[in-house]
């Protein structure tokens, strides 16, 4: 087989063929044929092949999150909110970065709720090591003098009134003022709705929410004795 490979010179011969059968072999002898480097000691070169180099895995940076506040007649009647934000942009070269400013414009629709999301995607820093993180607006309601989301508008009443009946004048988000008949007795801490007058409803924003009127009764601090006894004679026990 070597020599129809090698035409007809054994390879190893250099190594071994010279020393075939003989006992006693030196070591030195078997090494004979390897080149000898500084100090005697045998240069041996092997290539080792490296697997080719993997580009680093960038990492998602987690999203930034900011308040976006708004006033509940906003959300009444939908509008738009510009936020500037400032971050760092990479260069065409892909490697150094740059500051950039940039006005992001949201639309607030009608009758979205507090805790609303609104996203940017990567609208973050960048860099040439991440993945630009999102942007992320949630709705807060502005702190209002009349009105609160989820909560009541309280009208004060006397206690005639409460007794009696009254006609009572109900605000509406759009500013009007809506005239709203009780006949019943009502109680303190009594509420009562106000048919579709609150905020669209965000999935249907040609139907209304109906908002709720809490009554405080005005107790008298004094009532005069002829007064005392004519109560006493009304009111059941």
């Amino acid at each position: 087989m070597f020599a129809e490979f090698f035409g007809g010179q054994n390879p190893f011969d250099t190594f071994f063929g010279q020393h075939s059968g003989e006992e006693g072999m030196d070591i030195d002898d078997l090494f004979s044929g390897f080149p000898m480097g500084m100090g005697g000691f045998i240069n041996m070169n092997f290539s080792r092949s490296c697997p080719a180099h993997e580009p680093t895995q960038k990492k998602q940076d987690p999203s930034v999150t900011h308040d976006l506040r708004v006033s509940l007649e906003e959300v009444y009647s939908s509008c738009n909110e510009k936020m500037k934000i400032s971050h760092t942009w990479l260069n065409p070269d892909r490697k150094s970065i740059h500051n950039e400013d940039k006005i992001l414009t949201m639309e607030v629709k009608q009758g979205w709720k507090e805790g609303t999301k609104i996203t940017f995607p990567k609208e973050g820093d960048q860099t040439s090591n991440n993945i630009s993180a999102g942007i992320v607006f949630v709705l807060k309601d502005k702190p209002h003098n009349i009105f609160e989301r989820d909560g009541s508008d309280v009208i004060r009443i006397s206690l005639w009134e409460a007794l009696c009946g009254c006609t009572v004048s109900v605000l509406t988000m759009d500013i009007r003022t809506i005239p709203v008949v009780f006949k019943d007795v009502i109680r303190l801490g009594m509420q009562r709705k106000v048919p579709r007058e609150a905020h669209p409803l965000p999935k249907v924003p040609k139907k209304h929410g109906d908002p709720v009127v809490e009554f405080e009764v005005i107790f008298l601090e004094r009532i005069p004795q002829m007064s005392r006894t004519i109560l006493e004679q009304l009111l059941p026990l």
